[in-house]
């Protein structure tokens, strides 16, 4: 496969080195692959790309897909050292994160204090230790780089991005609900109460909308941390260990090694069943739900809502948040769409990309006057 990529110094172009070639990291690649010789292939060139193991570098744009590549070439090793030399020169730098690395996550700050933007799905860098997050921030503004966070909550949906221009407008928020887990969204949707909650345990797992150890879903981490990614946007800077978390995972489960781990699921039936039982006879629906109250109370965990309540619509694995505000007292504002799955998170991830690229040229244009809105996250307002 062969396609023309932009010139190597074109102006406006910016260099993208690519991090993960999992699923969210494959889906980035060939959509980049896919816009050789476009318009938009031209504003991003993939430069380097590189998973735990092997890393592939082409300073004048890799064409092709991930697969592809790998297989008719020979990757040299993998080292986050070599991330800023693949991206050394002048015009825009920029680092897409698609792994779940708590390596690759420290290196955020650095890479942004040097003026590299980063553009990430993984929830450790901003939903991680408040320390990582106030180095993040002052990095950003040390740097003059932009930090590309829309797919680490909602996959792309504008969450992030409303909350941040609702405080904007000068407007305060009082709560924030919602659905922040796809997997578990779709458990929750399909569960009758009458088939083991097990077998839809496995069915998800096996449809890839679960990590392969579901136990990393249904222990509610991955919602704690954006919880605290969208606490931290609104102004609540809460420390990690702030959010309670009410796991679905019971001790009897939580040390039993992954060969074990199919027939070992089957624990979690009757309490599910019990749980589900007292909801359906309230007429209420089980939603596993992330909560943040003025003060800073926050809580993760399963909750019997009921049926006209605005996170217990919609289906599938889509994620639902409601925002609670001084414009949006009586009834909250709602954002509600897929929430999961590859194509949308590396969508998310590639726009956040060509938005840093575009602003990029407005700068090279009009460097007086072309501050990017909202370039600082900034510490928001909260009505207490």
């Amino acid at each position: 496969m062969s396609a023309r990529v932009a010139p190597l110094h074109a102006a406006g172009t910016a260099r993208v080195a690519l991090l993960g070639t999992g699923t969210v990291g494959s889906a980035a690649w060939a959509r980049l692959a896919g816009w050789a010789g476009s318009p938009l292939g031209a504003r991003l060139r993939l430069v380097y790309a590189a998973n735990s193991r092997h890393a592939v570098q082409d300073p004048q744009g890799i064409p092709v897909e991930a697969g592809t590549l790998l297989e008719r070439s020979r990757p040299v090793a993998a080292s986050l050292a070599s991330v800023e030399a693949a991206l050394e020169g002048g015009g825009c730098r920029i680092v897409l994160d698609a792994t779940a690395s708590e390596a690759v996550a420290e290196r955020h700050a650095e890479w942004l204090a040097r003026g590299i933007h980063v553009v990430t799905a993984c929830k450790l860098g901003q939903g991680g230790p408040l320390a990582r997050w106030d180095a993040i921030q002052e990095a950003r503004r040390r740097g003059g780089a932009r930090y590309g966070d829309s797919a680490t909550v909602g996959a792309g949906l504008p969450i992030l991005r409303t909350l941040r221009n609702l405080q904007a407008g000068g407007d305060r928020i009082h709560a924030v609900a919602g659905v922040l887990s796809g997997s578990l969204a779709w458990l929750f949707h399909h569960y009758d109460g009458l088939r083991p909650f097990s077998n839809f345990v496995r069915a998800a797992r096996d449809a890839g909308y679960t990590e392969p150890d579901p136990r990393d879903d249904l222990s509610g981490e991955d919602v704690r941390r954006k919880l605290l990614i969208l606490a931290r946007s609104a102004g609540q800077l809460l420390e990690s260990d702030a959010v309670q978390v009410a796991s679905l995972v019971p001790a009897t489960l939580r040390d039993v090694p992954m060969e074990a781990l199919d027939a070992a699921l089957a624990s979690l039936d009757a309490p599910m069943r019990e749980r589900f039982a007292l909801a359906y006879k309230g007429g209420a629906k089980l939603r596993f739900v992330a909560r943040l109250q003025a003060g800073g109370r926050a809580t993760v965990g399963l909750e019997a809502l009921s049926a006209d309540d605005p996170l217990a619509v919609g289906g599938g694995t889509d994620n639902r948040v409601a925002i609670w505000s001084d414009r949006y007292s009586e009834r909250p504002l709602v954002i509600q769409g897929p929430g999961a799955g590859a194509q949308v998170t590396a969508a998310a991830m590639l726009d956040d990309a060509l938005a840093i690229q575009a602003q990029a040229v407005r700068a090279q244009a009009s460097p007086a006057t072309s501050r990017p809105k909202n370039a600082s996250i900034g510490r928001g307002r909260w009505n207490t």
